[in-house]
């Protein structure tokens, strides 16, 4: 059970975690040609900073974290990669403007699955927003969602290396 609640704080403090190609039977809609979507300076190396504004489960979530973002195209998909954890996630844009950008991931581990969506203002090499989790824990024995826990943080970004990629 330890192993287990420190495996869960790690992937919480990382937000985007490690999902596996194959996401063990669960699929996610990823949006082709939302490559040219983004706002411009999106793409790069992000230091991002997080703080709990509100959740159901403060027990299981952080009050507060620093990550960074590599944010980058691949094959016309938008890859979300960490250095420090090795995860390597594809995400989907669910809503975009000039500066604004709406972005979700799901991942799938054991009996667990972990969604994201973050909604962020770019501003030159800086950011703010808000990553929404959704944590959902299944049954083992008929896969049905037997818990679900939430939480809220306020993110800020700040650039530290890459530039935006220019899409013709």
């Amino acid at each position: 059970m330890k192993i287990f609640f420190k495996l869960i704080l790690i992937l919480l403090l990382c937000f985007f975690t490690y999902l596996n190609n194959n996401n063990y039977g669960y699929t996610q809609t990823l949006l082709h040609g939302s490559v040219e979507k983004v706002p411009d300076g999106f793409f790069g190396t992000w230091r991002v900073a997080s703080k709990l504004i509100t959740s159901d489960s403060p027990e299981t979530f952080k009050p507060q974290g620093v990550d960074l973002w590599n944010l980058y195209p691949e094959n016309d998909v938008i890859i979300l990669s960490n250095p420090f954890s090795g995860a390597n996630a594809k995400i989907s844009i669910n809503n975009a403007g000039k500066t604004f950008i709406q972005f979700s991931k799901t991942g799938k581990y054991d009996n667990k699955i972990l969604t994201d969506r973050v909604s962020i203002n770019i501003e030159g090499d800086n950011f703010s927003g808000t990553d929404e989790i959704k944590l959902e824990t299944l049954s083992d024995v008929d896969g049905k969602v037997i818990k679900t826990q939430t939480a809220k943080y306020a993110i800020k970004g700040e650039r530290i290396s890459g530039q935006d990629v220019i899409i013709k």
